[in-house]
Parts: structure tokens; C-alpha cells; sequence
């Protein structure tokens, strides 16, 4: 069960320049409106400029830094992975591989929680469709996006710590 303060702090980390709804928010969270409400408020009362607008809640002017990693791991570290990168803070953009004949090769999928994780993960065992890794013998980046570089930096140890990360060549 997530804290009311890890709480506020993922919603902080989905505010941007695109109004979000304090509904969607709630749904995403397993929370009322008014919890959100609430927390919005809280975060105005620490100083965050979070603005309310017919459409949804802003933070305007928000800083973004993005990174691409090179990783490598088995079909069944994917889920821990994705969820690694959303749990710390990251946004998994998208995947891409580079391939010898079709050359690069991009997919889209911004996946900032574990719940869209698991959507994922839930895609791939339908059977729908394989890993696009699987092409590149389980070699692939991921540009992923978060609020600071010191968050990318926390991902990128984590990476490594967890034997995901692909050393750079030097």
C-alpha cells in the first residue's frame, strides 16, 4: 500500500504541461477525487506551482531529463525492469533495437507505473505479439524520461546494480 507522501510524489512526477484530470489521477491511484483533491493541496502548500484548469491540474514549465540505456536481460526480468524504472521516478518512453538489415527499429511505450507494466506484460502473454528485444539477441535501449538527472542517475545505478545495464564502450 502506497504512503499518502509516495503518493503525492508520483502525481508530482505525472504533472506536466498536459492537464490531468484529479478522476483519472484517482483511478490511477486506487484513491477518491477528493484525496486528490487534498493531496494537490498539500503539494500548493509546500510551494509546488501547480495550477487547476477546466481540464485537469498543470505544472507548468516542468523540467524533463531523459537518457537512453542500453540494456540486456531475459523475457521474464522484463516486468522487473519496467517496474524498476516507473518505482524510481523514470517513464519508459519507448524500446528501440538496431538492427542489422531493417536498421532501427522504435516502439512506443510510456510506461511510468507499474500498472501500465503490467498492462504491458499482460499484452505479451496474450500471445499477441513477442518482445521486440528478441530480435537483437536480448540487446535494447530504452529512453527513459524523469523530473531530474539525479533520479536518471538513481535508475542507472539500479540498472547495473541489477545486471541489466550494458556496460559503454569506451
Amino acid at each position: 500500500m502506497m504512503t499518502g507522501e509516495e503518493r503525492r510524489q508520483k502525481i508530482l512526477l505525472q504533472l506536466g504541461e498536459t492537464p490531468q484530470a484529479a478522476g483519472r489521477l484517482a483511478r490511477q491511484f486506487g484513491v477518491s477525487r477528493q484525496v486528490i483533491v487534498q493531496d494537490v493541496a498539500l503539494l500548493r502548500a509546500e510551494g509546488k506551482d501547480i495550477l487547476a484548469t477546466n481540464r485537469g491540474y498543470v505544472l507548468p514549465h516542468k523540467k524533463v531529463c531523459s537518457r537512453v540505456f542500453k540494456v540486456r536481460h531475459s523475457d521474464g526480468e522484463t516486468r522487473e525492469e519496467l517496474c524498476l524504472i516507473a518505482d524510481m521516478g523514470g517513464c519508459v518512453e519507448n524500446v528501440f533495437v538496431h538492427h542489422k538489415v531493417y536498421g532501427t527499429i522504435t516502439a512506443v511505450m510510456q510506461i511510468d507505473s507499474r500498472n501500465k507494466a503490467e498492462a504491458f506484460m499482460a499484452g505479451i502473454a496474450s500471445g499477441k505479439s513477442d518482445f521486440l528485444k528478441n530480435i537483437t539477441s536480448d540487446y535494447h535501449y530504452h529512453t527513459v524520461t524523469a523530473e531530474s538527472e539525479e533520479v536518471l542517475d538513481a535508475i542507472e545505478r539500479e540498472l547495473s546494480r541489477r545486471g541489466f545495464l550494458v556496460p559503454r564502450e569506451r
